[in-house]
């Protein structure tokens, strides 16, 4: 049976002007929706590494792959399901201070989230928490009925568990 899973495609590139409008576009055309973006330098220079996520189908995702390899300046496709990855995300938090300094409940929330916090101001504190998106969305919940003003999350981050570093691919 070929159900739908998340996948994570990782996508090696030369750093080209349009290139990300090319692979939206096949993602557009094969009706696949992005549920998050990445992009940025990798270990070797002038390579640039995209990390997306989707929800589809393995001969989707394997198809896609064949086609975006297929593009100039793509030099290789990966995907890889979540058991395949360690991945993490992160979250930005900005909540009254006087909840995290006055109560009981906003230290007990720093402890079981493993809260780093980034500013303390007189009016408000911003913390980060790294982990996966049900843990992220998670704390979020918890803290939007003490007075969560504003929240922000990255895209994934991600490497495989049994892949090689680039300079190993790439043969550099």
């Amino acid at each position: 049976m070929n159900r739908k899973q998340e996948f994570t495609i990782t996508i090696y590139t030369e750093n080209a002007n349009g290139l990300i409008n090319r692979i939206a576009l096949l993602f557009f055309k094969m009706k696949i929706n992005i549920n998050s973006i990445n992009a940025g330098p990798t270990e070797v220079s002038d390579i640039q590494r995209f990390t997306i996520v989707v929800v589809d189908t393995d001969d989707t995702i394997r198809k896609l792959a064949y086609l975006l390899e297929k593009q100039v300046d793509v030099l290789k496709v990966y995907y890889y399901t979540n058991e395949e990855l360690i991945w993490q995300e992160m979250a930005l938090y900005k909540v009254p201070t006087k909840i995290m300094v006055s109560r009981t409940q906003g230290i007990q929330i720093l402890r079981e989230y493993k809260i780093s916090i980034l500013v303390i101001r007189k009016d408000y504190t911003v913390f980060e928490v790294t982990g996966h998106r049900d843990e992220i969305n998670e704390l979020m919940e918890v803290l939007k009925p003490l007075g969560l003003e504003e929240f922000s999350i990255s895209s994934r981050i991600a490497v495989a568990k049994n892949g090689y570093g680039l300079h190993r691919i790439m043969g550099k």
